[in-house]
């Protein structure tokens, strides 16, 4: 936990540096999962800033996050993309896993999409699918929120029954099978990590509604709600979870899918960005 007036410090401290290499506000945050980076490398007129040079930034340092903040055009959008993230497993506190999104929050922006690689529980589900988020569960065993309220950003208690934004959900769903995806959403179950789930977790995540799973996401979409953005969520089913198939978890075959369903993701990711009010 950090009181608010250290987060208001580090906050004040981040957007000054920010401000004078940005050349403007922009309308639309992108968090990258693993393996889904590229993305990021088609903003034009980018400002590429490396985290480590952002103060109070947290530093990747799991294979597939490469640790770039972006700042440029995407389509007709101004984004920022976070090439990218930080998770609770990393040994991050949640005030740190979610300081990119409070930044975003104070220097003004409103929206905000959350993109990850995920196992895939529901059994319709299969490698190279994406999947739009519906809603989550959160079972990391902590909250973003916890400690002081940072009562200039947020209420003490936000609601979340509409943690996704429906028209954007909506908007998702219509343009997938145009780029050949079937048109899906699911409920995603975010655990701490950064061990791969036991069959018996999956059995359990299936029978409480949870369609995907990983290790991410959630705290970003709490932080984001709490700060009054609206928030898409996209996951790239990577693998079957443990028991779904008769086969062991590795990492290497999340990046694996990621690579594998690149192209379509970057078209499909591309005009959708273009697309959100």
């Amino acid at each position: 936990m950090i009181n608010e007036q250290v987060m208001t410090t580090w906050l004040n401290d981040a957007q000054n540096f920010l401000l004078k290499k940005i050349p403007y506000i922009p309308e639309l945050g992108i968090i990258l999962g693993s393996g889904l980076g590229k993305l990021a490398e088609l903003v034009e007129d980018a400002v590429v800033i490396p985290y480590s040079e952002i103060p109070h930034f947290p530093v990747s340092t799991v294979t597939g996050h490469s640790g770039k903040l972006i700042v440029g055009t995407l389509g007709d959008r101004k984004v920022m993309a976070l090439q990218g993230r930080f998770h609770y497993y990393e040994g991050y506190e949640m005030h740190e896993v979610t300081f990119p999104v409070r930044l975003m929050q104070t220097i003004g922006m409103k929206g905000l999409v959350v993109t990850n690689a995920a196992g895939g529980i529901h059994p319709d589900y299969r490698p190279g699918d994406l999947i739009v988020i519906k809603d989550h569960i959160n079972l990391t065993g902590s909250n973003p929120l916890r400690g002081a309220n940072l009562s200039n950003l947020g209420p003490r208690f936000p609601d979340l029954s509409e943690a996704y934004d429906g028209k954007w959900r909506e908007l998702a769903l219509s343009l997938m099978t145009e780029h050949g995806l079937n048109p899906r959403q699911g409920v995603y179950a975010a655990l701490s990590g950064p061990s791969y789930e036991t069959p018996s977790e999956i059995r359990y995540l299936r029978t409480i509604g949870a369609d995907l799973v990983g290790m991410s996401t959630v705290p970003e979409v709490i932080v984001a709600n709490h700060g009054g953005m609206k928030v898409l969520g996209i996951s790239c089913v990577t693998n079957m979870a443990a028991g779904i198939l008769e086969q062991k978890l590795d990492h290497q075959e999340v990046l694996a899918t990621a690579d594998r369903i690149e192209e379509t993701f970057l078209r499909y990711m591309g005009q959708l960005i273009a697309l959100l009010d």
